[in-house]
């Protein structure tokens, strides 16, 4: 059986939908569902167990599942989240307790990192194990996940396959229950959806109004990735998950107001509450990837605009 953390969530629940698709239904969702949203998530799917988070280590020693497989996706993502101890619990002790049973069980265990470890880029986007020790992340998730990874290198005992995967601006389906957390591009179809209106952060950290840059990746590319490490003999490692460009925020507005005409797009004021823990720029480092032998044609942001909106706007 495969154990899958964050089930419902929105990687969580696209990963599932793909596991039904190759005819994997033994799966075990591990989650908090605390929304309708998340709920929906899981509509249509089929998997064996629904466990709530909380209560997983004593399920799982009440009914001994044998299991083949972890992928651990759940955690707190909240950027802007400050309460340590809750991060600490959430993100990195319940990290090693599920490692710990892929240790104990000799099962692969593949887990969540983040491009939040890597701070401002200042130190470059680099996944080498070499490097990890020199990145400063800028709000305490990425701590909490630049934590674990250290953790993780250094420990003698390791499952027989693990692999960490450093998720960059991911988007796609099933972001509703994200909030403030969904990315830029769920929120500019939202907000053109509701108002025919998008609106972007004025300029900062030296970038001219909505010129900031993400490497947005589409969740189903995240999908392939996750699947081709699951499954894949792989050597062990942690690795970036991105498509190593880059799009500004603007582009994204534009690529949306070209498919609808009627959206207009506005730059607002930039929260200062967020100035130090924002991330002006990202890019992944996707040469290790593709020395694993993964070989893919990502999704370009144009394609993924369309498909979102073909969702959203139906």
């Amino acid at each position: 059986m495969i154990l899958l953390t964050g089930g419902s969530g929105f990687i969580g629940s696209n990963l599932l939908e793909k596991l039904n698709k190759i005819g994997r239904t033994d799966v075990i969702v591990v989650d908090n569902i605390n929304s309708k949203e998340k709920s929906n998530n899981l509509s249509g799917l089929n998997y064996s167990y629904n466990i709530n988070k909380n209560y997983l280590w004593k399920w799982i020693q009440e009914n001994q599942p044998e299991l083949s497989l972890i992928i651990h996706l759940g955690a707190c993502t909240d950027t802007t989240e400050l309460d340590k101890k809750y991060l600490k619990n959430n993100n990195i002790d319940y990290s090693k307790r599920l490692f710990e049973i892929a240790v104990k069980s000799n099962i692969p265990f593949i887990y969540a990192s983040s491009a939040a470890t890597y701070g401002d880029g200042s130190n470059g986007f680099s996944d080498e194990h070499s490097k990890l020790n020199n990145l400063e992340p800028l709000n305490e998730y990425g701590r909490s996940k630049h934590y674990f990874d250290r953790w993780l290198i250094i420990q003698k005992n390791k499952p027989k396959h693990w692999v960490g995967l450093k998720f960059f601006n991911v988007y796609g389906p099933n972001e509703k229950h994200k909030k403030d957390m969904a990315s830029a591009v769920f929120k500019f179809i939202n907000q053109a959806k509701k108002n025919n209106l998008i609106k972007i952060f004025e300029g900062s950290h030296g970038y001219s109004k909505g010129e900031q840059k993400r490497d947005f990746i589409f969740v189903d590319d995240v999908i392939e990735i996750i699947m081709w490490f699951s499954f894949s003999k792989i050597k062990n490692k942690i690795y970036n998950v991105g498509t190593g460009n880059t799009t500004t925020f603007n582009n994204i507005a534009k690529c949306i107001s070209r498919i609808k005409k009627d959206v207009n797009i506005i730059h607002i004021d930039f929260p200062n509450h967020l100035y130090d823990i924002y991330q002006a720029y990202t890019k992944a480092d996707i040469k290790k990837l593709k020395s694993s032998g993964f070989r893919h044609n990502f999704i370009s942001i144009d394609q993924g605009i369309k498909k979102m909106i073909e969702i959203y706007f139906d």
